[in-house]
């Protein structure tokens, strides 16, 4: 079977229809890993996008029960060079294109995808169109205008959890608040004795100061941080009353809690390779990276300072109150997929509870 990716520009690539049958939009996205597509299809961050892989061959260790980030897939589409009908792992239980039928995700292979990549590159991030459907390029970009910009949706929202879950641990109570969160999060606060609560992203911060929590994490989450004010004014009303970590989408709604502005990189950082400077160790990480919007440090207070930087193009990539216990990056510490490097930061969080006098 045939299917279609059209971009908002006209650009039209004909290729292999792959997974599910039908239609799908959303914004036309790339990622740079080698590895990790499991966790990427899995990562809530991705929800509203059609993600392109720059790694030509995708599925080859085929889908295992183990390397879920979520409860199900949040990508609207899945774009490939090629993908592997037979995979070969001990884990694997299912093939790519099977898992994707199974989760109602349209993917297309066999097109150019160096060529979608430069295009992004140069044109930036696209609302796009991958479809089975047999639609004519005019029927093709009508369609394509009539998806919303990612800026204009809470996905958030479609995200996060319904009801709160909790996973036991030892001395410190954490409260996680899901935005999007990635199940490796509360892994890595659990792995280092931390009694953790997942509550969803509409708790109010009078329901999270009542668990009495020695911490506050924030997660990553999708889509715009402008559209979920409601977060930040939750975020806002617990700034000082608690030690908070926030990574990603927390990371941009504690700037904004702290009266700074974000906006929108012209095609996201992707993958599990971006260079960031920690300017409080002097030491350079290999960070694993899915976002499309930074806080703008020319709109930061005084007393906030910045404390990581991409080193790719300078932009934001961590922050630090010179008086309150809060700290932020852009990046994901927890990975799943990529290097573990800055897993550190989960010590940091940890060092912080404890020198407020938190833990049992």
């Amino acid at each position: 079977m045939r299917a279609k990716l059209a971009l908002e520009d006209g650009t039209i690539f004909e290729g292999i229809a792959f997974g599910a049958k039908g239609e799908r939009a959303g914004e036309v996205v790339f990622n740079t890993g080698m590895t990790g597509y499991q966790e990427i299809l899995t990562d809530p961050s991705y929800c509203g996008q059609i993600v392109t892989m720059t790694y030509p061959l995708i599925g080859n260790y085929g889908i295992n029960d183990d390397d879920f980030e979520s409860r199900r897939p949040f990508v609207r589409g899945f774009v490939v060079r090629e993908f592997c009908q037979e995979p070969s792992n001990w884990r694997a239980r299912q093939t790519i294109a099977e898992y994707l039928e199974e989760n109602g995700i349209v993917g297309i292979a066999g097109i150019d995808t160096r060529a979608l990549t430069r295009r992004i590159r140069i044109h930036g991030a696209m609302r796009g169109i991958i479809t089975t459907e047999d639609l004519s390029p005019q029927e093709l970009m009508e369609k394509v205008q009539a998806v919303p910009d990612i800026s204009s949706q809470d996905l958030v929202a479609e995200v996060t959890i319904k009801e709160s879950y909790r996973l036991e641990g030892g001395r410190f109570r954490v409260v996680l608040m899901d935005f999007g969160a990635k199940l490796n999060i509360a892994r890595e606060l659990h792995r280092r004795g931390c009694d953790v609560t997942v509550v969803p992203a509409y708790t109010t911060a009078e329901e999270i100061l009542a668990l009495e929590p020695d911490g506050i994490m924030l997660s990553n989450g999708p889509g715009d941080p402008q559209q979920v004010p409601y977060a930040v004014e939750t975020v806002r009303r617990l700034i000082g009353k608690k030690p908070i970590f926030g990574i990603c989408l927390g990371h941009q709604i504690i700037g904004i809690a702290l009266g700074a502005a974000t906006y929108k990189l012209k095609f996201g950082h992707r993958g599990s390779n971006h260079p960031v400077k920690d300017y409080l160790t002097g030491k350079v990480y290999i960070t694993s990276q899915n976002h499309g919007f930074v806080v703008d440090d020319r709109t930061l207070p005084d007393d906030v300072i910045v404390t990581h930087r991409n080193l790719n193009d300078g932009s934001v990539e961590g922050l630090m109150h010179r008086e309150l216990p809060l700290f932020s990056v852009q990046y994901h510490p927890e990975a799943a997929p990529g290097p573990w490097d800055s897993a550190y930061l989960f010590d940091r969080f940890i060092e912080m509870m404890e020198r407020e006098g938190g833990g049992r």
